[in-house]
C-alpha cells in the first residue's frame, strides 16, 4: 500500500509540473482588476443603461463591501429624489384637477343661474 501511494503521489506532482511548464510559455495571464473599470456617471441621473451595465468588483468573499455601498447609497439617493418629483407632479397634478373642476362647476352654475334668470323674466 505505502509503494502504491508514493507512485500515485510521483505521478500527481509530474502531472502538476508538467501542466505549469507547457502552459503559456510559463508565463501567467495577467490578472483582471478588481475595481470596477466603468463607473457611475457623476454629472449626471442614472439612467437604466447604467446600471444594466454596472458590474460591482469582486473581492475574496463577495462583492467589495465600500463599492456595493456606495452604489447602493447612491441608487437610493437618486430613488428619494424621484419619489419626491413624482410626489410633487402629482400634488401638482391633483391641484390642476381641481381647480380645472371648479372651473367647470363654476361655469355649468353660471349657465343654470343665467338659464332661470331667462325663464322668469319670460
Amino acid at each position: 500500500m505505502f509503494w502504491f501511494l508514493l507512485i500515485a503521489l510521483v505521478v500527481v506532482v509530474a502531472a502538476v509540473t508538467l501542466a505549469v511548464l507547457s502552459g503559456r510559455d510559463g508565463v501567467l495571464p495577467e490578472a483582471e482588476p478588481d475595481r470596477t473599470a466603468w463607473s457611475l456617471p457623476p454629472d449626471r441621473p442614472l439612467a437604466r443603461a447604467d446600471v444594466d451595465g454596472l458590474r460591482l468588483p469582486v473581492a475574496v468573499r463577495g462583492y467589495r463591501m465600500t463599492d456595493t455601498d456606495d452604489v447602493l447609497d447612491r441608487l437610493a439617493a437618486e430613488l428619494a429624489e424621484r419619489d419626491a418629483r413624482i410626489a410633487e407632479l402629482e400634488a401638482a397634478l391633483a391641484g390642476a384637477r381641481a381647480e380645472a373642476r371648479g372651473a367647470v362647476t363654476d361655469a355649468v352654475e353660471g349657465r343654470t343661474k343665467t338659464g332661470n334668470d331667462e325663464g322668469e323674466q319670460r
